[in-house]
């Protein structure tokens, strides 16, 4: 090239004189592009787009334009740019707001923020933006050094992992929030995913929208990385984190406003019924009331029925702390009969029960009460044969704990780790107990055992239903013990009869924060002993109706 420009040169100072200008200007006009012939292309600027977006940076509807396109696979044009600090703030809290917004529809009726909920899973956004601080640090090295061109003639990206961030907070937006609709259909329309076709669509769904989610954090992630190993590497890793991050945290940003839903259902039965159920009468607390209590502990007590040798006998507890509506003295009298009736436990309940009007015929239901029942029942039972079944009924609280009240006198209210220890303590081996209250799933981790049947009337989150002072049962006791229970003596089939009815009903009676969830866990070792106590009720109660006698007078006879 030089001797070519030097020939040139050399030959236009040849010509005559009055060509000079002429000449001149047409010198001019070939030596510029042979100049840039000269040029090593490597040191070309960057296309026009790339190198604006690298010297002025992009707008904030540029970071998200970009951002959102990549949830198409379509490469983001940012180059080498990088948001400025508040561009970054005000992207990250967008997107944020715009997942919280759409989480809030996961949830049925009112709904309060919960912080700890939101804040939870974050850790592994950390734990990500190491793995791609660490994936991508060679490629932001040689994209820094003055010499460093990616292909095509642009820029590798030097945003660094601010820009990785913005666009990685961006690229899965859409799936998410199709994401969070599926799943708020599966809240607001319980019934539009039951049936097999029905749930193999839902769980299609839900698997190729995480996949998109997961497959744009990865392309995005390799424009930076510029690695496949690393790539790789970063892609595994990040599945996991997401995934063990979706097992181990089931936090969510909102969680039903517990006292909006109560405001809401006290007016709902207001409104059902204008005539008010009249105020409970207290307790009259005297000295004589209390050694009345005293005497009438020890009467129940001395009355239990010893256990039978070679029979499975049925003992029960029957416990009902909350003195101020009725709802709960009727079903826990209805479960104490039942269990008698049903279960051959005549002369073996005990029915703690606090109330105003029944202070003369039973005895106070308080936690002292609680764990002196146990141990005198245990005392009564063989211990590691028999059946203990455990029945509490009252409202429950987010904590778990089971309400009382009994006023004036202060009693305080019993919790699943009381109700563990007592029984551990007592050494009563095979335990059916049920927990009808808001919130009560809450009491299954802390009493499950290997022979040990627990039912609850809802989950750890929701609230039952069916508690107020114009109820008869609540909708848990009257579809498992009052309905179901008078057709089987399995518990497990009375509880999977029951549940359909219970949503039934609450859907009907416009529950608020949605469907209660009963739940129920049945350990290894109990499940022979219900099943031969099933077998041997059902035998003794068709044999006395062939013969015309009691049904609850037939023995039951224990297997070797």
């Amino acid at each position: 090239m030089k001797d070519l420009n030097a020939s040139s040169s050399t030959w236009a100072d040849t010509l005559p004189s009055q060509w000079g200008p002429e000449l001149a200007d047409t010198h001019s006009k070939v030596e510029v592009p042979l100049n840039r012939l000269q040029q090593d292309p490597a040191q070309q600027p960057p296309a026009p787009e790339a190198a604006n977006a690298a010297a002025e940076g992009l707008s904030l509807w540029g970071w998200m334009r970009e951002g959102l396109r990549t949830a198409l696979f379509l490469p983001p044009r940012t180059a080498a740019a990088a948001p400025t600090p508040w561009q970054l703030l005000v992207l990250s809290l967008v997107s944020a707001g715009l997942l919280v917004a759409a989480s809030r529809l996961e949830v049925v009726g009112p709904a309060q923020f919960n912080l700890r909920g939101w804040l939870t899973p974050m850790w592994s956004g950390l734990v990500l933006l190491w793995l791609a601080w660490w994936a991508m640090a060679p490629a932001q090295r040689a994209a820094a050094s003055p010499d460093a061109v990616a292909s095509a003639g642009v820029p590798a990206p030097t945003g660094g992992l601010a820009a990785w961030y913005v666009l990685t907070a961006w690229a899965p937006l859409a799936p998410l929030l199709v994401l969070y609709a599926l799943m708020a259909t599966a809240v607001h329309r319980p019934g539009l995913w039951d049936g097999t076709v029905a749930a193999i669509v839902f769980w299609v769904a839900y698997g190729v929208l995480m996949l998109w989610v997961l497959a744009t954090l990865v392309v995005v992630s390799a424009r930076f990385i510029q690695s496949r190993w690393r790539t790789a590497a970063f892609s595994v890793a990040m599945a996991m984190v997401i995934g063990v991050g979706m097992w181990q945290f089931q936090d969510q940003p909102w969680e039903p406003d517990v006292q909006a839903l109560a405001d809401a259902s006290a007016e709902t039965a207001a409104a059902a019924d204008e005539a008010q159920a009249p105020e409970p009468v207290p307790l009259a607390l005297t000295q004589a009331m209390f050694e009345e209590q005293q005497t009438l502990w020890q009467q129940q007590v001395d009355a239990l029925a010893p256990q039978r040798p070679g029979v499975v006998d049925v003992y029960g507890l029957v416990f009902a702390p909350y003195a101020d509506e009725n709802v709960f003295r009727r079903e826990s009298t209805m479960v104490s009969s039942l269990l008698q009736e049903r279960f051959d436990a005549r002369g073996r309940v005990l029915h703690l029960l606090n109330h105003a009007e029944t202070a003369d015929t039973h005895a106070w239901a308080t936690p002292e009460n609680l764990q002196r029942a146990i141990t005198a029942l245990a005392a009564r039972m063989d211990r590691e044969h028999d059946l203990l079944v455990v029945y509490l009924t009252s409202h429950g609280a987010r904590d778990h704990a089971l309400a009382a009240s009994h006023w004036p006198l202060q009693v305080a209210p019993a919790t699943p780790e009381m109700l563990r220890a007592a029984l551990d303590a007592a050494g009563i081996r095979n335990r059916v107990i049920a927990v009808s209250a808001c919130f009560s799933g809450g009491w299954i981790e802390p009493l499950a055992t290997d022979s040990t049947l627990i039912m609850t009337a809802a989950d750890a989150t929701h609230t039952s239903y069916g508690c107020g002072r114009l109820s008869e049962l609540t909708f848990f006791g009257r579809a498992v013990f009052h309905e179901q229970l008078r057709q089987t003596h399995s518990f497990t089939e009375a509880f999977a009869k029951a549940v359909p009815l219970i949503q039934q009903r609450e859907v009907a009676a416009g529950k608020a924060d949605g469907f209660s969830n009963p739940q129920i866990r049945v350990g290894k070792q109990i499940t022979p002993v219900l099943q031969a106590l099933e077998q041997r009720l059902q035998t003794a109660q068709v044999e006395p109706e062939a013969s015309g006698s009691n049904v609850a007078s037939a023995p039951a006879v224990r297997a070797p």
